[in-house]
């Protein structure tokens, strides 16, 4: 029997906000500590890096005295400009009707069902609807870093999903929606300029193989102007709270790029300072085996140039949290792999993983938290 579109959104948002309300009320009530991991409370979920900081921004802004008053985190006033603006607003607007924390996870809460109801619209794009929601189920529980994501306070579920829609909204040749849409993606994270850049890659594309002039050139393609552009009132912003227009690149060890790829395996850097780092081999391939997949599936396209752009991009991180920077591939991967995830057999074996994911996610979740020891300035 098939399922009208309507009725599939409703079931993923269903199952979307009942996992969210497990993970949350399973720290409510300790239950990781009644079976062996430390004892955690709802607290443990608010204290998740980097939830903590969006949050003191959505109380102070940038505002340096009000930062230093308030809250004691252990890094640096200047690298709160690392953590763009759209998040910490989005809190505040929630912050309306509830206290900080949980306003913070009502943030999270609303990102998650805006990822879900993205990735069903994008893989509908070119699957059909029985694989579309497959994929789209399964990205609500896997990859795992990804479910924790899903779970504090973190701006990539927005992120993930303002991406979705603008390449969604630019196949559909709806290209003001898709600028929005990308002007969105640019305010949470600053790689969104990755996905302007994917954009003027495709138009030269598109000019060289004179698929378009420079007349229809300019009129499709000046919108997307707006992606950089939405960079300047960020800035102003810094400008007006923390005295300086570029405190962004003056944010401290906040800036993970080498000019050579796969740095990431060398220990002794920053942010790295571990040895076992045989997992991000395994990411990387299946992050490359999905491009060329990609690629052979939907030659050239914004699809495919942004999948490559942010694959390399990521491959000259040297950060031992790569899971959670190629995480804004995760959708594209599977794509990839569409076929394979779709399969019966696939399905039982991520029913046998999903304890996995649980006690993954309980384990990060339960460690993963920053040192605060006054809660009031976050209420």
């Amino acid at each position: 029997m098939n399922i009208s579109p309507k009725k599939n959104i409703l079931i993923l948002f269903l199952i979307t906000f009942l996992t969210s309300a497990f993970f949350w009320f399973s720290f409510y009530f300790n239950l990781p500590g009644k079976i062996g991991f430390p004892d955690v409370s709802l607290e443990t979920v608010f204290q998740n890096y980097d939830g903590p900081n969006y949050l003191a921004i959505s109380k102070c802004g940038y505002r340096k005295d009000c930062l230093a008053q308030n809250f004691s985190l252990p890094q640096p006033l200047e690298y709160y400009p690392a953590h763009l603006p759209a998040f910490p607003a989005i809190i505040k607007f929630f912050d309306l009707f509830t206290t900080g924390p949980k306003a913070m996870l009502l943030a999270t809460l609303f990102g998650s069902l805006f990822l879900s109801l993205a990735s069903f619209y994008f893989f509908s794009l070119f699957l059909n609807q029985k694989k579309s929601f497959c994929l789209s189920l399964l990205l609500i529980f896997f990859p795992a870093r990804l479910l924790v994501l899903r779970l504090v306070g973190a701006p990539e579920t927005w992120f993930i999903g303002a991406t979705l829609f603008s390449l969604y909204f630019f196949q559909r040749q709806k290209y003001f929606p898709s600028v929005l849409m990308a002007v969105f993606a640019q305010t949470l994270k600053s790689p969104g300029v990755l996905l302007f850049g994917s954009y003027v890659l495709f138009a030269l594309y598109q000019f060289y193989t004179h698929q378009i002039d420079i007349q229809t050139l300019a009129k499709k393609y000046g919108p997307f102007l707006l992606i950089p552009l939405s960079l300047l009132p960020i800035f102003l912003l810094y400008k007006l709270q923390s005295g300086d227009f570029f405190a962004y690149f003056h944010s401290g060890d906040n800036f993970h790029l080498s000019l050579l790829p796969y740095t990431v395996f060398i220990s002794t850097k920053s942010w790295i300072g571990s040895l076992w780092l045989e997992d991000i081999v395994y990411l990387y391939l299946f992050a490359l085996a999905a491009l060329f997949q990609l690629f052979k599936k939907y030659k050239i396209s914004p699809l495919t140039i942004y999948s490559a752009v942010f694959t390399l991009a990521t491959l000259l991180v040297a950060h031992r949290d790569i899971s959670r920077y190629i995480a804004p591939l995760y959708p594209f991967m599977f794509l990839a792999f569409s076929s394979f995830l779709s399969r019966k057999s696939t399905k039982i074996v991520f029913l046998f993983l999903s304890p996995a994911l649980v006690l993954f996610t309980f384990n990060f979740i339960a460690h993963n938290i920053a040192p605060i020891a006054d809660w009031t300035p976050y209420l």
